[in-house]
């Protein structure tokens, strides 16, 4: 018997969040204090922040004042309770990671209803605070599975699997605001050490000084005080997730490298560090045989200012292995102009003029005409 499967598109919750901020006056102060993902986490378990006296000298002392079981339409106000931020986290996050019983799998993919109650409410609303973007319930025999994109990646889990993982994540949030030494663990001083290490070729080196860097960083992009950080400390963050994206790829793990490197990315914006980060990323798709992917980031590294003789002459090979003989031939031309050495164009130029034969020694010819 063939799986049922059903479409997400009509209960995705993307971006709710969000969306329920624009209608709170004091969402930015609210996300702040207690937290985005917190606040996010007070919304899902209903309880309903009514107040907060702010310690400023100890943050985690702060007092919240809320409501349990409020409901506004009903005329119901709820339970007042009054906790500090510390205790306030606890409770949502003990409340978030108990698994609570589910609905049978749905009969028919246009039960949306029976679809929520199988795979948890609370776990479509958690979901995309961690990035997931669900896609597809596969409902067979043997059990449910869900596939989903995570950070533009495809992935498929068994649901139990899915549901863990996501109380996971809920877990390792109060974990990281428990632990105010791990931003210090991102020691900025230590990028000019990986620097040279990497000129060395000691990349075990650069893996030692910023192996930590990459779980925490992920985390920090997604709050509003990494939002808000400034474009020299972005700088600094990416340039060292440069270094270590390409410590692991040559340290054979060419996987975490390029997902390395994608974080960097991101910190990188349009910034002064970002046309290296995508020159890294290309070379690393080139090398590993993809042509074709590599293609984008070195445009877009060509295109921001990454160091011209070395990205056209990536984009050459990329392209003359794609078979594009015509953009090769451009790129080797770019290449040239800025200094390339001749020697390393000789391969795609001898496979450019064996693709467009007659057409490139006319070519040729009206150049060297034009020339004289």
């Amino acid at each position: 018997m063939s799986p049922l499967v059903v479409s997400l598109e009509a209960i995705r919750t993307d971006g709710w969040f969000e969306r329920v901020g624009e209608g709170i006056g004091s969402f930015q102060a609210l996300c702040e204090i207690v937290g985005a993902r917190f606040f996010a986490f007070a919304m899902i378990t209903g309880a309903r922040i009514t107040s907060l006296t702010v310690d400023r000298r100890v943050p985690e002392n702060t007092l919240v004042e809320f409501a349990v079981g409020a409901d506004e339409e009903a005329g119901v106000a709820g339970e007042p309770q009054r906790l500090t931020l510390s205790e306030f986290r606890h409770r949502l996050v003990n409340a978030l990671v108990i698994d609570e019983p589910h609905g049978a799998p749905p009969k028919r993919a246009t039960d949306l209803e029976a679809v929520q109650l199988h795979i948890g409410v609370r776990y479509l609303l958690l979901a995309p605070l961690y990035g997931y973007a669900l896609r597809e319930l596969r409902v067979a025999a043997e059990g449910s599975n869900m596939v989903l994109l995570h950070d533009g990646m495809e992935e498929t889990y068994p649901l139990p699997a899915f549901r863990a993982r996501i109380r996971t994540h809920v877990r390792e949030e109060l974990e990281r605001v428990r632990r105010p030494a791990a931003r210090s663990a991102i020691d900025l001083s230590r990028v000019t050490e990986a620097q040279a290490a990497m000129a060395r070729g000691d990349n075990v080196r650069v893996l030692e000084l910023l192996g930590p860097w990459p779980a925490p960083l992920a985390i920090f992009l997604r709050t509003p005080e990494g939002q808000l950080l400034n474009p020299d400390a972005r700088a600094t963050i990416a340039r060292g997730l440069g270094l270590l994206g390409s410590a692991c790829i040559a340290l054979g793990e060419g996987l975490k490298g390029e997902e390395i490197l994608r974080l960097g990315i991101q910190y990188a914006g349009e910034g002064e560090a970002a046309p290296d980060l995508f020159l890294r990323l290309g070379e690393a798709m080139l090398g590993d045989g993809r042509a074709g992917e590599a293609i984008g980031p070195l445009r877009r590294g060509a295109n921001l200012g990454a160091a011209p003789a070395h990205v056209w002459s990536m984009l050459a090979r990329a392209f003359i292995t794609r078979g594009r003989s015509l953009a090769a031939l451009g790129a080797v031309l770019e290449a040239r102009a800025a200094g390339a050495p001749e020697a390393e164009l000789q391969s795609v130029i001898t496979q450019v003029k064996a693709a467009l034969g007659p057409a490139y020694e006319r070519w040729e010819e009206s150049m060297s005409v034009a020339a004289q």
